[in-house]
């Protein structure tokens, strides 16, 4: 826990200690290094061993400015062959943490990474292969504009991640395995299962569920960045705010026109980037995410010091709704796409069903399906239709 003008201070510190030059950037070994490793959570009050990403630091993920370029060298010490997607960056393609971008990194093995950062927003990491991201391979990826240095405000990233104690390859199987199942008699209860297919056992906030939360010292009077990101593989969230009124400032990485409120949807994947400002009278306030179409949630406490920390239910009261696209009609960027004549409209159907859990797009999966080419420079519009049952 560090104090606002703390964490300005240590954050300036790292940055000027790392900070690479653009004239050298892709020569000489990489200015930072990232580790794929095995580590052991306490969830529930059981030991879980699940992956992660830590900076030389020792911290998860990464944290930059933008003027650094993104100069990493990967290293992975599990067994597992993994490759990491930088999510929400746009490197070049071979840059860009793919199994169809680059071979697999092996056990012992490390790949570099260099390019520029035209953008500047809050992202995250994740693996891109086989089903490592479901036992927590992923971390955050903060990168700061020049403008950010300096500024009197504390950030707190807050990953959510659903967890099971079960092996994700034995829940697969099982979704495969419904195919004998006659969804038709089901009814609602069809509808429920096609909201939320997984039941898992823990939703975690900063790798803590809310039977031990993380409790983050904040200053009386202060502002408060809460850096959001849905890593849950299989989950959606509504944030709740509590007793904080928030602006809603930034989503996936993109500076939007604020929207004010307490309560904001969060789908898979997606980051969101509020804003808060402490009461001056001080006290310990709740940030938490609620799974939807469920009472489960986690989160973690805001707190000044000498403030009384009350326990929160894992557990909320009611079930909350499902996520729907309320928010993504509401939101405008602050900086317009440029103007550019539309030359090709393209319709892309989610198809699939929960026999035999098969998905695809325009009727084929993975493996069958047809590249949708595109030009360079060119303007494409995509219209994309959810045609199946499953949210």
């Amino acid at each position: 826990m560090l104090s606002r003008r703390d964490f300005l201070a240590t954050a300036a510190g790292l940055a000027g200690a790392t900070l690479v030059p653009r004239a050298v950037l892709g020569q000489g070994a990489p200015a930072r290094l990232l580790r794929v490793a095995t580590r052991t959570l306490e969830v529930q009050g059981r030991a879980a061993t699940v992956f992660g990403m830590v900076s030389e630091a020792g911290t998860a993920g990464l944290d930059l400015y933008q003027s650094e370029g993104f100069d990493l060298r990967l290293e992975n010490h599990t067994d597992a062959a993994t490759v990491v997607h930088w999510h929400g960056l746009t490197p070049p393609f071979a840059m860009d943490g793919t199994h169809l971008a680059q071979p697999l990194i092996g056990a012992g093995g490390s790949h570099d990474y260099r390019f520029d950062l035209p953008e500047s927003g809050t992202f995250w990491m994740h693996s891109h292969h086989g089903l490592t991201e479901q036992r927590l391979m992923a971390a955050p990826l903060i990168v700061r504009a020049e403008a950010d240095r300096g500024i009197d405000r504390q950030d707190v990233t807050l990953l959510l991640h659903d967890f099971s104690f079960t092996p994700p390859e034995e829940i697969l199987a099982g979704l495969f395995g419904m195919a004998g199942m006659d969804h038709s008699a089901l009814g609602m209860a069809g509808m429920r299962m096609d909201l939320n297919d997984v039941d898992h056992d823990a939703y975690l906030a900063n790798d803590r569920d809310l039977s031990d939360p993380q409790v983050t010292l904040v200053e009386r009077g202060g502002r408060v960045r809460l850096r959001i990101i849905n890593g849950a593989s299989s989950t959606n969230f509504w944030i709740d705010l509590g007793a904080l009124d928030g602006a809603l400032v930034a989503v996936d990485g993109v500076d939007v026109r604020p929207l004010t409120g307490r309560r904001f949807e969060i789908a898979m994947a997606q980051r969101l980037d509020i804003e808060v400002a402490i009461p001056n009278e001080g006290g310990a306030f709740s940030v938490l995410a609620q799974r939807e179409g469920d009472r489960a949630r986690t989160g973690i406490v805001l707190a000044t010091a000498g403030a009384a920390v009350k326990r929160v239910a894992g557990m909320a009261e009611t079930e909350a709704e499902p996520v729907g696209l309320d928010l993504e009609r509401r939101l405008r960027a602050t900086r317009a796409l440029p103007a550019a004549e539309t030359g090709r409209h393209i319709r892309l159907d989610l198809t699939g069903t929960m026999m035999g859990y098969s998905w695809g797009l325009n009727g084929a999966t993975f493996g069958q399906h047809r590249p949708l080419d595109v030009t360079l420079g060119e303007r494409v519009e995509i219209t994309m239709t959810n045609a199946t049952m499953m949210s």
